[in-house]
């Protein structure tokens, strides 16, 4: 099992969130939103290596993550994370699913994300 099929299945048991494909243009952009809010808390492509800084156009699966500011700047030290692809560097981390970062961090990195996205206890 690749590690976009492992996280693709963590999200949907742990959380119970589904990918949506809203982009005719990039069938394979994956969508995680909280069913409540629809806010996005994992967005998961396939992109050009070059997109993150990366020396080469190899096509590489990421995931797309909220993450707290705090957090960003000593996670971007970490092989496999980089600033957010698309997305508002200060708040947002790519992350490559090659299996660089072990499961059990991206599992963390997913919590994170869906608990600042998640809104106010209702």
């Amino acid at each position: 099992m690749s590690v976009r099929q492992f996280l693709d299945n963590h999200i949907t048991h742990t959380y119970g969130a589904t990918a949506e494909y809203p982009w005719a243009s990039a069938p394979s952009y994956g969508v995680y939103r909280h069913s409540h809010n629809k806010k996005w808390f994992a967005v998961i492509m396939d992109i050009p290596a070059s997109k993150l800084g990366l020396e080469n156009n190899e096509i590489i699966s990421i995931v797309n993550l909220k993450c707290d500011p705090i957090l960003i700047g000593s996670l971007h030290k970490d092989n496999g994370i980089y600033p957010a692809y698309h997305m508002n560097k200060s708040y947002w981390i790519s992350v490559v699913l090659d299996g660089t970062v072990d499961t059990e961090k991206l599992k963390w990195l997913t919590e994170i994300s869906h608990t600042l996205t998640k809104g106010k206890a209702r």
